[in-house]
């Protein structure tokens, strides 16, 4: 190897694992990936599903890091090591975790070591639905600004304040230990950088902006007098969390003798501000103003960057917010997406798969990976023109467009001819519908949209979903190569931070991997698909309309 060449560690935390890659700067050759599954998350240990809660161990997230880092290096002789510059990591969020004074995690101290409550609260943890209401209707209501703004108008149970909100409510115990609470992307570069100090250390502006309201126009966070009307106990907290918050692109400190030791590399390696894997993968899927890229796995997240010129003082509805400097520094990041996509999916084959769990059958496994890929194949073989059953995507509630994760999923149009096929089939074109969805509120809302490009695990596996989404929205739809966009992504923050590049968009030129294939809309298929959509919203209409009206009856009842 070259050891005049720069190498960068790009960190990628999904729901499942850990992933990391290992960058040559000069090309955007991947050396090495990893990829380390969370034993924890495996058997659900601190989830609760049909509450919607989901909690996630700090030790997954340290063994993955240790793993994933190790393993990559191994291409690498240890005389090779210090041609690492830089690493940087991005995470799922918005992913909170409550931790003492020296930001070590309540979960990792003997008194919290099996409370669910002082883990990591999993972005699609929906626990906190009543309490994201309180906000909503406080930021409305009182005699003051709208703190929700630039969070799309409406605040999310899947976001900072709702969670700790929750928490601090649920759980005494922890509200009293808890000196801070920090994101998920924020505590792995405090550990990294081996600081004890959570009040100074650098926060990422894609979580406060996008997820706890920061933004510069009120000076930071929301103000004292609207955190005491939630609960007297955000006002105290908010001592305790930040004022300034820093680009993804900006040093947060270098390797820590400890870690250093432990993964073998430089402690002049320098370590990233953390940012949000969607904003990663956005950046590994080359966005630019007008391309909308979508992060497309368990969830989506929909990607699009503007000039302050051109958002001015337009703040578009119903989407996970608009944040100067999110994404690409210097520009405003708008971003939406779908709280369940290849969630919807996968909950179909565990349906289907359960008398293979139940039954007492050995090695099961292989034929449960094997369902969607079979549903995939025959569900292409059926011609748009015969889909009659329409579902919906809200599974997993709504985040976008207009936050409701009350909201709940439905099928129709059965009848005694339909079968697994037809109902998987119409599963695809609802989560595509819900992604028509997304750009029609864009556009609506006067952000234009050039190109689409796809990202991640589907966009990568599956012709059906690529193709169907290509029908749906009638445009062409480029994939990206890597199989690692968001990790490739957070490897473009790391040559920035290393002075190896002057800016994000130089280091994306020079670093991309390109685009591997683009799917066409057939003119045949978008007609009937714009026909199928105009039910989608119809239904959709009729099922939000049930639930507001539910919600009213409850709340009449107590």
């Amino acid at each position: 190897m070259n050891d005049a060449r720069n190498l960068v560690l790009g960190i990628d935390y999904g729901s499942d694992s850990c992933r990391a890659v290992l960058v040559d700067t000069s090309n955007g050759a991947v050396l090495a990936s990893a990829v380390h599954a969370y034993e924890r998350w495996k058997s659900l240990s601190y989830c609760q599903p049909s509450i919607n809660q989901f909690r996630q161990h700090p030790l997954d997230y340290l063994e993955g890091l240790e793993y994933t880092i190790k393993e990559v290096l191994k291409v690498l002789d240890k005389s090779e090591y210090s041609a690492v510059k830089a690493i940087s990591v991005d995470t799922t969020g918005s992913t909170p975790v409550a931790v003492n004074e020296q930001g070590v995690p309540l979960s990792l101290t003997p008194e919290f070591a099996e409370n669910p409550n002082a883990m990591f609260v999993l972005w699609k943890d929906h626990t906190a639905i009543e309490e994201a209401d309180q906000i909503n209707e406080l930021a409305k209501n009182w005699d003051g600004e709208d703190f929700t703004k630039y969070e799309g108008g409406i605040y999310s149970s899947e976001w900072f304040w709702a969670k700790v909100l929750h928490v601090s409510k649920q759980d005494e115990a922890v509200k009293q230990a808890a000196f801070s609470w920090i994101e998920h992307c924020d505590w792995i570069p405090f550990v990294l950088t081996g600081s004890d100090d959570i009040l100074s250390f650098k926060r990422s502006r894609c979580a406060a902006g996008h997820k706890a309201m920061w933004h510069q126009d009120w000076g930071g966070l929301p103000p004292k007098e609207f955190l005491t009307q939630l609960d007297p106990y955000l006002a105290d907290l908010r001592d305790r969390l930040y004022g300034e918050t820093f680009t993804a692109e900006e040093t947060a400190g270098t390797l820590c003798g400890a870690w250093a030791q432990r993964l073998g590399l430089s402690e002049d390696t320098i370590i990233t501000v953390g940012t949000f894997d969607a904003h990663a993968g956005a950046v590994g899927g080359e966005v630019r103003p007008n391309t909308l890229v979508k992060v497309m796995g368990t969830s989506t997240c929909d990607m699009i960057v503007a000039t302050p010129e051109e958002v001015c003082d337009n703040c578009v509805s119903g989407i996970c917010g608009q944040v100067d400097g999110s994404i690409i520094p210097h520009f405003v990041g708008l971003e939406a997406g779908q709280s369940g996509f290849g969630d919807v999916l996968a909950w179909f084959r565990n349906m289907l798969s359960w008398p293979l769990k139940n039954l007492g059958l050995e090695n099961t496994e292989a034929l449960i990976d094997q369902i969607i890929p079979k549903l995939s194949e025959q569900a292409l073989e059926i011609p748009v023109a015969d889909s009659k059953v329409v579902s919906l995507d809200w599974i997993n509630g709504r985040r976008t467009p207009d936050a409701n994760q009350l909201l709940k999923g439905a099928i129709t149009g059965l009848n005694m001819g339909t079968d697994a096929v037809k109902i998987f089939k119409s599963l695809v074109e609802a989560i595509c519908f819900g992604s028509r969805a997304i750009v029609d509120r864009f556009e609506s809302e006067g952000v234009k949209i050039d190109q689409v490009v796809g990202l991640g695990g589907v966009a990568k596996k599956s012709k059906l979903v690529m193709q169907t989404m290509a029908d749906v929205l009638n445009r062409p739809i480029k994939v990206m190569r890597s199989d690692q966009a968001p990790a490739l992504g957070a490897s473009m923050y790391a040559a920035v931070a290393a002075g190896i590049y002057p800016d994000v968009l130089t280091a994306m030129n020079h670093i991309s991997n390109g685009v591997e294939q683009e799917y066409q809309p057939i003119a045949a298929n978008v007609e009937v698909y714009e026909r199928l959509y105009q039910e989608y919203s119809k239904i959709g209409s009729f099922i939000e309309e049930h639930t507001e009206s539910k919600k009213y009856e409850q709340v009449q009842i107590a």
